[in-house]
């Protein structure tokens, strides 16, 4: 049961995120296109307001256009922060980043319900267990560990199944579990490590599209070309890596972290297990 509702979280959280992917670019572009439309109505009603004004015929002109050129400057009125990166960074690498961002977003707290001590060594199902095994209910032990999802409820059930066979065919069943849980459990972190790696290469095809873009302006311009029609390639240059960097740092770090936890959980599942099944040493013996 635990196992299922995780599972419903995650596909609420994944499909949370790609709706956020879906929608962050409609809002950035209706987010420009307002920054874009602010400038132009307002210029007008002032000129409005000079024309029909007799009183303002000797100053007005000088400070109508004033106001204009300050409106009209870009020095006054710079775009957002994010408005620039995203400019930058053009709509091809911002759904690219989006994307990765967001998958890793969900790899993340999909890795984090998975390796949660209660999905991997969950405490009630120890003393239950063990509670079972010094009554010396074993099928009622057995059914149990069936029972939970686990990786500890399967790697006792494995070994409850195969202890009709002896002891050591046992513990070599309870290990095979434990290998493919573990692998199971480090293929999903994998793809963590895969964005970690992936994002700094995405952050390189850019620089080297951004230096392109700006050397073939360079190479195509009849005179020396100006600095803004060089700015904009090289912002997308640096800020791709920039992005690409973000992403990979914290990715690589996370993966590193939890693939810790798996090897420590790991490695306590099997000591647990062994010491829970160390009293059926004499069953098979021959």
């Amino acid at each position: 049961m635990q196992r299922c509702s995780s599972r419903k979280t995650i596909q609420t959280m994944v499909l949370v995120s790609v709706t956020i992917l879906l929608g962050l670019p409609a809002y950035f572009a209706l987010a420009q296109t307002e920054e874009d439309g602010n400038a132009p109505p307002d210029a007008p009603p002032v000129e409005a307001d000079a024309q029909p004004a007799p009183v303002a015929e000797e100053a007005p002109p000088a400070s109508n256009d004033n106001a204009t050129s300050a409106e009209s400057d870009p020095a006054e009125n710079p775009p957002s922060y994010l408005m620039y990166f995203v400019g930058a960074l053009g709509w091809k690498y911002t759904i690219a980043f989006l994307f990765l961002s967001v998958t890793l977003v969900a790899l993340v707290v999909m890795n984090l319900l998975a390796v949660r001590r209660d999905e991997v060594v969950p405490i009630g199902l120890i003393e239950q267990f063990e509670e079972y095994l010094n009554d010396k209910k074993y099928q009622e032990a057995y059914e149990l560990s069936v029972e939970d999802d686990s990786f500890l409820g399967r790697v006792l059930s494995a070994g409850l199944a195969r202890l009709k066979s002896g002891y050591p065919q046992a513990i070599e069943a309870m290990q095979e579990v434990g290998e493919e849980e573990n692998m199971k459990l480090e293929h999903s972190l994998s793809y963590i490590a895969l964005i970690g790696s992936i994002s700094p290469m995405v952050g390189l095809l850019g620089t080297v599209d951004g230096m392109v873009s700006a050397f073939s302006v360079i190479a195509q311009s009849t005179q020396a070309p100006s600095p803004p029609e060089l700015a904009g390639d090289i912002s997308t240059a640096l800020i791709t890596t920039l992005a690409g960097l973000w992403l990979a740092i914290p990715a690589i770090s996370v993966y590193f972290i939890l693939r810790n936890r798996v090897a420590r959980l790991t490695l306590e599942v099997g000591v647990i297990s062994e010491q829970l099944m160390s009293r059926f040493q004499s069953v098979g013996g021959k």
